[in-house]
């Protein structure tokens, strides 16, 4: 039996919503992330994309032990995650090589389910307004992290300066509203994370069009999404329909099997700097 190329599949399950005109990272859960079952841990990365909704998910073994089944005729949805195994050793210093090999499982949704109770808690809704969430966290990485936010009345630009280390944004009342404004401060404010000082990527150096300048868009792009996400705000579907976005991203992607899948785990580093994050496990099934 042929191996599966899981980097293939991930890829796949990401162009087929594309081309059904979906962007997947640019949905949100209205707050509620999902998370396993049984670990109650959060699932990140390229998985938060997979995922069609938040909530609970189990495996078919998870559900059959917690006492229920898995409907019939429901498909369940794949997660990827990284199991480290052991290859030759190391010539010089005759160590065992250890390396991440990326694996998949299959979920399914809670609601896929039969006879099992969810254990997600009601909660109050947040005092905080969304606005004011997300300004927050903007106002709290800009502490933190150090980073220079300028705003120019009247520019027609949105940007991060890695030399300077400062991102310019246009005044919050020229976009059509608050929501897109954010949208796009935290996209810019995921590329500063790219600096030397912080997540040391390589960024500002790529040239327009490249694939390395892609990969850093592409970050920026999940990354935004899962901050707004954060703040509670939806995100503006200003290239949702946008047939020249879409078919731009169809291209890197079958160009590079691996560029979702990665691009998405360094999205999670940019997001857990932002917004302060150490807790950083995550389900593995």
């Amino acid at each position: 039996m042929a191996a599966v190329n899981v980097y293939q599949m991930v890829t796949d399950r990401i162009i087929e919503q594309l081309e059904q005109g979906v962007v997947p990272w640019r949905k949100t859960w209205q707050g509620s992330v999902p998370i396993n079952y049984v670990s109650r841990k959060p699932y990140r990365g390229v998985n938060t994309l997979l995922l069609q909704q938040g909530g609970e998910y189990l495996t078919f073994l998870q559900c059959k032990q917690a006492g229920g089944h898995v409907k019939k005729g429901e498909h369940g949805s794949i997660i990827v995650f990284y199991k480290p195994i052991e290859v030759d050793k190391d010539k010089d210093t005759d160590d065992q090589k250890i390396i991440p090999f990326l694996k998949y499982s299959t979920v399914f949704h809670i609601s896929q389910c039969e006879g099992i109770t969810s254990k997600l808690t009601q909660t109050a809704p947040s005092e905080v307004e969304p606005i004011q969430a997300a300004q927050g966290i903007i106002d709290d990485y800009q502490q933190r992290s150090g980073v220079n936010i300028d705003t120019v009345q009247g520019s027609d630009r949105a940007y991060y300066q890695p030399s300077s280390d400062t991102i310019v944004l246009p005044a919050i009342t020229q976009f059509a509203s608050a929501a897109e404004y954010y949208s796009v401060a935290f996209h810019e404010s995921a590329h500063s994370t790219g600096h030397s000082s912080r997540l040391n990527r390589e960024i500002g150096q790529a040239a327009f069009g490249s694939q390395s300048y892609s990969r850093e868009e592409l970050i920026a792009e999940i990354s935004a999404a899962m901050c707004m996400n954060d703040a509670r705000l939806e995100m503006p579907d200003t290239f949702q329909n946008s047939a020249a976005y879409i078919a731009g991203w169809l291209k890197r992607l079958r160009e590079d099997n691996k560029a979702i899948v990665q691009a998405s785990s360094a999205a999670q580093k940019a997001v857990d700097l932002i917004l302060n994050k150490t807790d950083t496990s995550e389900a593995s099934e």
